[in-house]
């Protein structure tokens, strides 16, 4: 990537946030996702998730997660902005370092890095890994649930 290209995306990252918040959480989502889908067996749980809701084989959609969202409390969704803006600030603060990174070797040190910090931040938030990407995912598909999350990561940002 060129400098040109790098200053670019710094100087528009922030309008693009404030703008377009829906669709940056879409494809954040997909992205955390995709990075954390690669971690192993810790994603899943034996011991039953109360945020998981049983559905029949036949209604069962491998792309959908389980979680309804007229169950989901708030104080989830407060745990899961609490995260999401933690994890959030985990990638944007060393994304010009990541950018910057000389060999592909030490591209990857920082991702699993910003990997880590973004599992503990999940943790400190309170929430499991599973119930962060159930969420993050739910968030995604579900235009009502979205709004609920974009509008509640607003109102923490306008409190900071």
């Amino acid at each position: 990537m060129t400098p040109k290209i790098q200053k670019f995306i710094q100087h528009q990252f922030p309008q693009f946030i404030s703008k377009k918040l829906p669709q940056f959480l879409a494809i954040f989502g997909i992205i955390i996702a995709l990075c954390f889908w690669g971690i192993g067996s810790a994603i899943a749980s034996d011991a039953p998730d109360p945020l998981t809701v049983a559905s029949p084989p036949s209604e069962a959609t491998p792309n959908r997660p389980t979680l309804d969202t007229n169950t989901i409390p708030s104080a989830k969704v407060s745990q899961f902005v609490r995260a999401y803006l933690q994890v959030l600030r985990q990638i944007e603060g060393r994304e010009q370092e990541l950018l910057s990174a000389p060999t592909s070797l030490e591209s990857q040190r920082i991702e699993r890095e910003i990997e880590s910090a973004s599992i503990n931040a999940i943790a400190l938030a309170g929430l499991t890994k599973q119930e962060y990407l159930q969420m993050l995912s739910l968030a995604n598909i579900d235009p009502e649930f979205g709004e609920r999350i974009a509008a509640a990561i607003q109102e923490a940002k306008n409190q900071e």
